[in-house]
């Protein structure tokens, strides 16, 4: 028993100097705790990233073109923080950053066209580490701008296959006089075939139709000869160092077009689509392809809005007509609520409020701001937000929910001369009010004794006949006319 007493102590002591003698060991040689530290540091791992992604800025954005880098590399940034300007589907948006960190890497530089959702456009670090070792993932080989590596082999002339030889042609069928009837007839002589290939089936040796058409299904060497003789093939490569034509005359074939040479008869210059002129393409092909469109025409006697505005100048108060349309407009949708409807997968959708969108025209296409419950704003009111949503959306900075919605859609080209049109409804709005210019007539007064002048102005209902039917139509235009032509009904209503 004491003998295993004292074996046990000597064996927890020779344990206690072997562990002192590995600390000695670690302490005189430094260089192993190095070698450690750089295995398990991130300058040889590299440091983990914080991906930023092409985020959707709109509903209906599936791809953004990067305007401008609001930060640089290497700059802090807090979440909040504006990255960088995306145009989208609709406007120049600003993106914010959703984490605390360093922008590390740029992928995706200024200008950058067609940039899918979802694609990665830079790469930011965590506070305290160090950017310029950031671990930069490896392209998605999935990416549909990923091309496929070059290879040797690709700059090796490519052969083309040897065309295969023609079938024989069948040997004539018949030595004696040809018959054939009318349609056989038609049918060799438009392939340019020689009857006496055909084998005749009719009475008599005759030669049917469906003996030119077996001929033709069995030989279609002879189907594809032309009666005429064939053109000779054209040269591969098109130039335009060809003759031209002597001054006067037409030529007979239209010119081939050539990209890249302006002034040249013929060629064209490609000028690549913007993200804003691509949606308009496709909201106005869904809305002519799958919206049934009807039209309503009424004239409106501004006399009464003229000398409001008159009387408004007076006191220092200016608005346009455009206002005042716009305020009739919203007034007549909040009597008629039925008209004040939108169409979805599952039919109608009546709306709780007025929205009225504004077609304002820029440098890169149309958009429609949103003047938000019309109804009950005055005509004061709604030409200051008019002014200011139509100088953001020439700028760029309309908010995506300045432009998302509506109701009720207005397009006036009445400042530009335009005496009347029809407007294409904006889905999945039912209907779009078209405005032209006021124009001076002589009418008959009602008493048709005398005549006077009136200034009348043309508007075009468009609307959705699913939703707005003719006579929901007209009772529209009907209540639009008398808020324009009695200005204080607005204020009643």
């Amino acid at each position: 028993m004491a003998a295993s007493l004292r074996l046990g102590r000597q064996g927890i002591l020779f344990g206690l100097r072997l562990s002192n003698f590995n600390k000695c060991l670690w302490t005189t040689h430094p260089w192993q705790e190095q070698v450690r530290h750089f295995f398990q540091s991130p300058w040889y791992l590299g440091v983990s990233a914080l991906k930023v992604q092409m985020p959707a800025l709109s509903p209906t954005m599936e791809e953004g073109n990067i305007v401008k880098w609001l930060k640089k590399e290497g700059e802090a940034v807090a979440a909040g923080d504006a990255l960088c300007e995306i145009e989208t589907d609709k406007a120049v948006v600003t993106m914010e950053s959703n984490d605390d960190g360093v922008l590390a890497k740029i992928l995706m530089e200024e200008g950058s066209r067609n940039v899918r959702l979802g694609t990665l456009i830079a790469l930011m670090v965590e506070e305290g580490q160090d950017w310029k070792q950031v671990e930069i993932p490896p392209p998605d080989a999935a990416a549909p701008s990923a091309a496929p590596p070059a290879t040797h082999a690709a700059a090796a002339p490519v052969v083309p296959p040897a065309a295969p030889s023609p079938p024989p042609l069948p040997k004539p069928a018949t030595s004696g006089p040809l018959r054939l009837s009318p349609a056989a007839r038609h049918i060799l002589d438009t392939h340019g075939v020689d009857p006496k290939l055909a084998t005749p089936t009719g009475p008599r040796g005759l030669i049917t139709k469906e003996d030119a058409l077996n001929l033709l299904k069995t030989s279609p060497a002879l189907k594809a000869t032309p009666a005429m003789a064939a053109p000779p093939a054209p040269s591969p490569v098109p130039t335009l160092a060809a003759t031209p034509p002597p001054p006067g005359s037409r030529p007979n074939i239209p010119p081939l077009s050539v990209p890249g040479k302006p002034g040249a008869p013929g060629t064209f210059t490609e000028i690549p689509a913007s993200n804003v002129r691509r949606v308009i393409a496709q909201r106005l092909t869904q809305s002519k392809t799958t919206i049934p469109h009807a039209y309503a025409s009424v004239d409106c006697d501004m006399a009464a809005v003229m000398q409001l505005r008159s009387d408004l100048a007076k006191e220092q108060i200016k608005v346009s007509v455009n206002d005042f349309i716009i305020k009739a407009a919203a007034v007549a949708l909040k009597e008629m609520p039925e008209v004040n409807v939108t169409w979805s997968g599952d039919g109608p959708r009546a709306l709780d409020s007025v929205h009225i969108s504004i077609a304002v025209a820029t440098d890169k296409g149309l958009i429609t701001p949103i003047i938000k419950d019309a109804a009950n704003k005055g005509v004061q009111e709604i030409s200051a937000n008019a002014k200011a949503l139509a100088q953001k959306a020439r700028d760029g900075k309309l908010l995506p929910e300045e432009y998302q919605g509506g109701s009720f859609s207005i397009s006036n080209l009445g400042m530009f001369g335009i005496s009347g049109f029809s407007a294409v409804i904006n889905p999945p709005q039912a209907c779009i009010l078209a405005v032209g210019t006021s124009r001076a007539e002589l009418r008959l007064c009602e008493d048709a004794q005398s005549l006077r002048t009136q200034q009348l102005m043309t508007v075009t209902l468009s609307s959705d006949g699913r939703l707005v039917d003719d006579e929901l139509a007209s009772r529209f235009l009907d209540k639009f006319r008398s808020n324009l032509e009695q200005p204080q009904r607005m204020a009643l209503a």
